[in-house]
């Protein structure tokens, strides 16, 4: 039995996406930080929060605290959406995505190079080139016990997302070809 069939016979099963996250690291503060919270937004429809710096490194001139990146999560449609265009970029750039992507639980993580691959964006020479790490969470219905308030509790091992789920809803819902390595 494939797993489309039993989405279909047992609709709890099936996996969805929880957030998709897009971490765009800058390395600097400033202009180049403010000019990067511009394309994100572009890109993603949200305006980004800037990640601080955890230590300092005088070598590249950064100190702790630091704004030296950007990140945006994305939930719901506007995941689906972005993860569409994501992923035309991913291909855009030549690259392929691999099994070993995906941790345990289904979640995988690829990167863009250039901004510039995404649909609608353009090469602009006061801008530059930025690339983005783009990270995905996948859930299945009912997840909400282990972040409830009240009554928490954890998830059993046979609802939790499997690494093949998360292949196959990749493979199925986007079209992307996911290597075996």
């Amino acid at each position: 039995m494939s797993f489309q069939e039993i989405w279909e016979k047992e609709p709890m099963k099936k996996p969805r996406i929880q957030k998709v996250t897009v971490n765009f690291g800058v390395g600097e503060a400033g202009d180049r930080l403010t000019i990067g919270a511009k394309v994100i937004e572009d890109i993603t429809g949200q305006s980004p929060v800037r990640t601080l710096a955890k230590q300092t490194n005088p070598a590249f001139g950064i100190r702790k605290k630091l704004p030296i990146g950007l990140k945006v999560t994305l939930r719901g449609t506007k995941a689906e959406e972005f993860l569409k265009n994501a992923f035309t970029a991913f291909k855009a750039s030549g690259k392929v995505l691999y099994d070993r992507s995906f941790d345990k639980v289904g979640n995988f993580s690829f990167g863009v190079p250039e901004h510039i691959d995404f649909p609608g964006q353009k090469y602009d020479p006061s801008v530059g080139i930025y690339g983005m790490d783009v990270c995905v969470t996948f859930e299945k219905s009912g997840y909400r016990v282990k972040s409830r308030k009240l009554n928490r509790n954890t998830i059993p091992e046979k609802h939790l997302v499997k690494k093949v789920e998360a292949i196959e809803l990749v493979k199925s819902t986007f079209g992307m070809e996911v290597l075996e390595e």
